[in-house]
């Protein structure tokens, strides 16, 4: 249901009086009341997180949990196995965090455990979680509905919502998350757990969807948008609307892998210098010499050179047998790798070694 925040009551720091908060007064508050069938901490955070997913998805909300824009009441009561029965309930304030919501259920679950299990009864009352001392605290006893005194307001009229205008807006929604990772998953052949990451949020969503248009394969731009952007947005503690790498650059570097102008760990080198603002894939490749050495002529050159100057690990290759091989075959190539300061085609490399080391 739809509700409208009010002022709040002040109590610290005001000396023995009681100040008054109405910054959000007026702000309107969507409250969405779930049915008591979770029966765990995993199952209510796993529920919270889709809803998070889905009221950002909508742009209902920033979803900030710490600043208040979403927040959660829990209600939690035990009852004896095989009974049908609900226990009585206590309900928690304004948990402000996922992992707040899974400590406070476990906590206060342990807590109710041990009133039954010593003979005693569950009190009604509204508690409130300390997340310093990770326990729940009774802030009042709970009221019954009636002690809330509802009552019609009389300048409110009712609102009357047609079939119509229902089916108009459902068909204004954007592409939701559960439909988003199915989408994936069949246009891109995204794995599951891939899907499951790169529809996490709107706008992820849209920047992984760029990036796979930009460079022309989906699943190794998102392998590069979940280990190295990802990665470089959580070490710098940074929300992607503050990545300095736009999407269509992230695409043009995947796309000199591809073209074998660069290889994957060159690639890492001047996703890095991106980072830093040195400039386009293509620029820092140009400025730095980094394009990768395709040349059969210069690269046969060099398999020749590693050959002659390493003659013990020769001897100890052509005498292997092939599995051992496969695995001696890894020196040579890091060796030439050396020599080309990391520019050489690894692939090339290979092909001329299992030709020269026989």
């Amino acid at each position: 249901h739809l509700e409208e925040d009010a002022g709040k009551s002040l109590h610290e720091d005001f000396h023995g009086q009681t100040g008054i908060d109405l910054n959000r007064a007026g702000t309107p508050l969507l409250e969405i009341v779930s049915e008591p069938d979770l029966r765990n901490a995993a199952e209510a955070v796993a529920y919270l997180k889709a809803l998070h997913s889905l009221v950002t998805y909508l742009g209902i909300s920033d979803g900030n949990m710490a600043e208040g824009s979403m927040r959660c009441d829990i209600n939690l009561s035990l009852r004896p196995v095989g009974s049908d029965t609900l226990g009585t309930r206590a309900e928690i304030k304004n948990v402000n965090s996922f992992r707040f919501v899974e400590k406070a259920i476990r906590h206060e679950v342990e807590r109710q455990a041990d009133i039954l299990e010593d003979g005693g009864k569950i009190v009604q009352e509204t508690r409130l979680y300390d997340a310093d001392l990770d326990e729940t605290r009774p802030m009042r006893s709970k009221e019954v509905a009636n002690d809330y005194r509802y009552f019609p307001e009389p300048d409110l009229l009712p609102v009357v919502i047609d079939e119509a205008y229902i089916e108009e807006i459902r068909a204004s929604l954007p592409e939701l998350p559960v439909q988003k990772r199915h989408r994936f998953i069949e246009q891109y052949g995204l794995s599951a757990y891939d899907a499951n990451v790169m529809a996490d949020s709107r706008e992820l969503a849209d920047y992984f969807e760029a990036v796979a248009g930009s460079c022309g394969d989906a699943k190794i731009a998102a392998n590069w948008v979940q280990v190295e952007l990802l990665g470089q947005l959580n070490k710098g503690e940074l929300a992607l609307a503050d990545c300095p790498v736009p999407a269509a650059d992230l695409g043009g570097l995947i796309a000199r892998i591809l073209d074998n102008s660069i290889s994957g760990k060159i690639a890492k080198q001047v996703f890095e210098a991106m980072w830093q603002g040195e400039g386009s894939a293509d620029e820092i490749i140009a400025a730095r010499g980094l394009k990768q050495v395709s040349d059969s002529g210069a690269l046969e050159t060099m398999v020749e050179e590693v050959i002659a100057a390493n003659a013990g690990q020769v001897e100890q290759y052509l005498a292997a047998d092939a599995d051992r091989r496969k695995k001696l075959i890894g020196f040579f190539v890091g060796q030439v790798m050396k020599l080309s300061k990391g520019q050489a085609n690894p692939q090339m490399v290979n092909e001329l070694l299992a030709k020269k080391l026989v």
